[in-house]
């Protein structure tokens, strides 16, 4: 019997944190800075405990609502861009995992000023919403050009004039409090922070296990597909279909809760590359693919950056592998490419190529076979775990459409509607 693999918390957190601020150079580090200020700010105002741990996942994920890398930069950047729509996004992610739903009205109010508020500064949501605008305000004034001891007196300067109105004046005292000290500024700039946060952060003695690994991997899977309209299941139907056919070759249980949390996490590289890219209509440039191409390094990179998830990490980003050796990033050959990965290839494929996207439809059965033939000739693709696709192709194919349906609906339900949904988040 294979033991059960646990995953440090902190680590998870953090290192799912950072993908989203890999885009740009201007946008580094940006949601566990933030998440830096806003635990040392309620350690200030000597927050419960239990309210710490909720400020700092929040603010990890404060963000994960702006999907698209222009979004994110545009929003950093103190663009004109509405901050209600970021907020509820990543509000309606969190709600549909039961372990983070709880911080889905922190993530939703984080940009709604003092002033909007009828509740007092006590409550957990007012208070943690607070702390978490505050603490993104600062960092975003932060200048990476610039020596951080030279700027801190101005950013200091320009937050107190936020106080009574913007933010409660409790909640600005607890930054002053800390922003007296260099140590506080240096390590905020640091290269050092992610490994202060991994050791001193509120989760760095928990461990957890598969079935909560899996939980946090429907919100990327949600987060991956969302940023795209043209996406908008395909993680789905690439992590049922990788699944299935795990079962199909024999897989232990384990191993399929495995399948799917690699399935889940398979294209979370693509969070870094621009939708100017993702939804180009024509054919794309050698330089366009080339940014494409990267997508698979920074699944890998992640994944791998959680200590406990190397195997995951394989066969999540891999799936663009050949066994001929001409796939990419890695270049690896047949020896080199597990039957997870091997799977997970013939399930990114096959859901790709059974899509309909606006430039194409979806291939049928025929069509799709004819594919895949070509490949195994070709020596690309693992001839058994394509036989095994095809030997089962109905349920396979229903299952996938049936679960690609379901994702559908979610889509369009939530983010369709999206307008009518501010509606339950008055003033954010």
């Amino acid at each position: 019997m294979k033991k059960e693999l646990l995953v440090n918390l902190n680590n998870l957190l953090l290192s799912l944190s950072e993908v989203v601020d890999y885009i740009n150079p201007s946008v580094d580090q940006h949601q566990y800075r933030t998440a830096y200020i806003a635990l040392e700010m309620a350690k200030a105002c000597r927050a419960d405990m239990d309210i710490q741990e909720k400020i700092f996942s929040a603010a990890l994920l404060h963000d994960i609502g702006a999907i698209t890398v222009e979004e994110k930069i545009d929003l950093h950047g103190f663009e004109s861009v509405d901050p209600q729509v970021h907020a509820m996004k990543g509000a309606v992610l969190l709600e549909q995992v039961p372990w983070l739903s709880p911080l889905s009205e922190i993530v939703a109010y984080h940009h709604r000023e003092w002033k909007d508020w009828d509740r007092p500064i006590q409550d957990p949501i007012v208070f943690g919403s607070q702390v978490i605008l505050l603490a993104d305000c600062v960092e975003r004034m932060v200048d990476r050009s610039k020596y951080i001891l030279h700027q801190s007196p101005h950013i200091i300067q320009e937050i107190r004039k936020l106080s009574g109105t913007v933010v409660h004046p409790e909640i600005l005292r607890c930054f002053l409090s800390i922003a007296e000290r260099e140590e506080f500024w240096l390590d905020l700039v640091s290269s050092r922070l992610y490994s202060l946060l991994l050791s001193n952060g509120p989760f760095s003695n928990i461990q957890i296990g598969l079935d909560d690994v899996a939980l946090i991997s429907v919100l990327y899977k949600d987060l991956i597909d969302f940023k795209s309209r043209f996406t908008a299941a395909h993680t789905s139907g690439v992590s049922e279909c990788a699944v299935l056919m795990a079962d199909y070759f024999g897989m232990a249980e384990i191993d399929l809760k495995s399948m799917r949390i690699a399935g889940n996490f398979h294209d979370v590289g693509k969070l870094v590359i621009p939708n100017s890219i993702l939804e180009k209509p024509g054919r794309l440039t050698k330089e366009e693919y080339d940014i494409i191409r990267c997508h698979t390094y920074y699944t890998y990179y992640t994944l791998t950056s959680i200590g406990g998830l190397q195997r995951i990490a394989e066969w999540a980003a891999y799936h663009h592998e050949k066994l001929d050796g001409s796939g990419y990033p890695f270049h690896l050959g047949r020896h080199e490419i597990g039957t997870g990965s091997r799977i997970m290839a013939v399930a990114d494929i096959f859901t790709a190529i059974s899509e309909d996207r606006p430039y194409r439809q979806g291939m049928d059965k025929n069509g799709i076979y004819q594919v895949f033939r070509t490949m195994v000739a070709e020596e690309a693709l693992d001839k058994r775990i394509v036989d095994l696709l095809f030997d089962n192709y109905e349920s396979i194919n229903d299952h996938v459409k049936e679960k690609q349906a379901i994702a559908l609906t979610f889509y369009q339900n939530k983010f369709q509607t999206f307008h009518h949904r501010l509606k339950n988040y008055p003033g954010i």
